[in-house]
């Protein structure tokens, strides 16, 4: 039995020195070492050895075992090792070939003419302030000088949530929670980026989700002159150092009185073209010098403190801006429609 254990080791090393791939490792694994192996084999007939013999048989047998199972484990690590090389080999990166091009994202067209309107009133001394897109009724209308069945509501048909609950139709519940914010006391300088919502048929100019920027500025001895001032260095800002604006009555439940900015047509100069409709204005916005009502709910004293509110629409400004004929461009994620403003 002792010559056949050493004969069974001499075979294996030598199989093991001619293996060249991992499977035929595995085989002579198997064939060797496996349950049904020739060491096995000894190893049951050793209940016919004296009892003298079983010890010596027993531990030759382990020491067979572990050479073989050591020579296999040297010779697998030394087969991966010549596979990995080879295939370091055939991976090898060519340093010298020109790298692919990152394609890089950019801003949104709305993004970047609502940031371009924020740097400006920044720059004038206002802060942003942003608020919950599902609002309160209260804040919505009722703070605003729309109370209940106020027949000026008709004017935004609103997404009620319930009776009390509904998407924001304008972001100006951020005026009302602000100037409650700072229990009677100004100043008051924000600007109110977001979206809104209303139930408009979606079409070239309209959309029943869109966004809007309102400015409310509240302290003491503001004017009508000091929103017009503010309106004209916005308008120089977005649409050329050239343009003049011009300030209409009109209607809004929370500012009295109530003001529609026109500016001078920038494609034609105010001679009248398409873009104009003939008139050499073009409106862009609606403004106003906030209602007492609404100070005096918000906690201000309108004896003492008076302000300029203004909204406007980032989408129509940056239509016109950039000669953009249907508002639904800005949501339908037209890839070749974005790239053309990735510079903006």
């Amino acid at each position: 039995m002792k010559e056949k254990l050493l004969e069974l080791r001499e075979k294996a090393l030598e199989n093991v020195k001619s293996a060249d791939d991992l499977k035929k490792l595995q085989d002579i694994r198997v064939n060797f070492l496996g349950k049904k192996g020739p060491i096995t084999e000894v190893l049951k007939g050793m209940g016919k050895l004296t009892k003298e013999e079983r010890p010596v048989i027993g531990q030759l047998a382990n020491d067979v075992r572990n050479v073989i199972g050591t020579l296999i484990e040297e010779k697998k690590a030394e087969i991966e090792a010549r596979l990995l090389e080879r295939k370091l080999a055939s991976d090898k990166i060519d340093v010298t070939l020109p790298g692919r091009k990152v394609q890089t994202g950019s801003h949104h067209l709305l993004a970047s003419v609502i940031r371009e309107v924020e740097d400006l009133f920044i720059g004038l001394g206002f802060s942003v302030a942003e608020g919950p897109e599902v609002e309160e009724d209260y804040y919505a209308f009722e703070a605003l000088n729309l109370p209940k069945d106020h027949p000026a509501r008709d004017m935004q048909d609103s997404f009620y949530i319930t009776d009390e609950i509904l998407l924001r139709p304008h972001t100006s519940p951020m005026q009302a929670r602000t100037l409650e914010a700072h229990k009677g006391k100004g100043p008051v300088k924000i600007i109110c980026p977001g979206k809104v919502y209303r139930r408009d048929n979606d079409d070239a100019t309209h959309s029943h989700q869109f966004m809007q920027i309102e400015g409310l500025c509240v302290d003491k001895n503001v004017r009508l002159s000091d929103l017009k001032g503010v309106l004209t260095v916005f308008a120089r800002h977005m649409f050329g150092a050239e343009r003049e604006i011009r300030l209409r009555p009109s209607f809004f439940p929370f500012t009295e009185p109530s003001v529609e900015m026109d500016i001078s047509c920038f494609r034609c100069g105010g001679h009248g073209c398409s873009v104009c409709k003939g008139t050499g204005w073009i409106e862009i916005l609606g403004a106003g010098m906030v209602h007492p009502n609404v100070l005096r709910m918000s906690g201000f004293d309108p004896a003492v403190y008076t302000g300029f509110a203004f909204g406007m629409g980032p989408e129509r400004i940056a239509m016109l801006k950039y000669g953009i004929e249907d508002i639904r461009h800005f949501y339908t994620d037209d890839i070749r429609f974005l790239k053309q403003f990735d510079r903006a």
